[in-house]
């Protein structure tokens, strides 16, 4: 399917005027297996925004322009190391109709509840997409941000959809990816337990949820003792990025977890598509070299 759009403005121009044509292209796009050749993933992911988190590193509005980010993606999408893109269905369906998306792997978003500072930050209820979405687009998987904090009742509320969504996704034959982690409020902010050990458990609590794992896939952060934390789990596993800090320090700690055994690839974000200097080819080019 070529580009349906030449422009953002014709993008809107198509929302207005012909909104069916959105699901018409998403039946029409290339789609592609998520494991082919040597069976590493580079994804670049892009559901920040629909939790209002919009800063990178001292850049507190750097996501706020839609076209600038929309131009980052197109550019990590270009090259060809690059398998897909994880996101909302608002970017995803912008990317569609600007052709970016042909023969790429492509991940959903489910859940964008828990917005960003606010007072309900840890309730993930699903917001985005769903399991028939998914499925109906003819995607590869639904991703779910899966926080768990032993102080709020309300996390048994994420388990249970997370747990829902895993069966869901199984039942299409999709990929469930599960980004766990041990969450507490600090001072009034949500902070994840970033040590070997409550990642760890992170992944115990849920690798168990829904009846099948057979579609389940983690996407976990690089810690310290990272192969203690391989250790954890049989589960295919790409590694998120997270804000980005050092590139050089994030770039290193990448590439020595990649030689992990379950590890799988990347799915990496703001580190990428918004680099100190801006250059977001030399960026994803450099980790997709990691990857390869």
């Amino acid at each position: 399917m070529s580009s349906l759009c030449r422009d953002y403005a014709a993008v809107t121009d198509l929302r207005a005027g012909d909104p069916a044509a959105v699901a018409k292209a998403w039946q029409a796009r290339t789609t592609r297996p998520t494991v082919r050749g040597d069976g590493r993933l580079m994804i670049v992911a892009a559901d920040h925004p629909a939790r209002g988190a919009l800063s990178v590193g001292t850049r507190p509005t750097a996501m706020n322009n839609r076209i600038d980010l929309l131009d980052r993606l197109r550019t990590a999408l270009a090259d060809p190391g690059v398998d897909g893109v994880l996101a909302t269905s608002d970017i995803l369906d912008d990317l569609l109709l600007l052709g970016a998306l042909e023969d790429k792997v492509v991940f959903s978003s489910f859940n964008r509840g828990g917005l960003a500072g606010a007072s309900f930050e840890l309730d993930d209820r699903m917001t985005g997409a769903t399991a028939a979405s998914t499925a109906a687009a003819n995607m590869n998987g639904g991703k779910m941000l899966c926080r768990i904090d032993l102080d709020d009742a309300g996390t048994v509320a994420t388990l249970a959809s997370c747990a829902q969504a895993v069966d869901e996704l199984a039942a299409n034959g999709l990929i469930a990816m599960l980004e766990p982690f041990m969450s507490s409020r600090v001072d009034g902010k949500v902070r994840n337990d970033l040590s070997p050990d409550a990642v760890i458990k992170s992944v115990a609590i849920s690798s168990g949820l829904g009846s099948t794992s057979a579609y389940t896939w983690m996407k976990l952060p690089v810690v310290e003792e990272m192969d203690r934390v391989m250790e954890s789990t049989t589960m295919p596993t790409l590694l998120l990025g997270g804000d980005p800090t050092d590139p050089d320090e994030a770039f290193a700690s990448w590439e020595k977890a990649l030689a992990l055994p379950a590890v799988r690839g990347l799915i990496v974000g703001r580190t990428l598509l918004y680099p100190g200097d801006d250059d977001v080819a030399s960026a994803v080019a450099t980790a997709v070299k990691l990857v390869r």
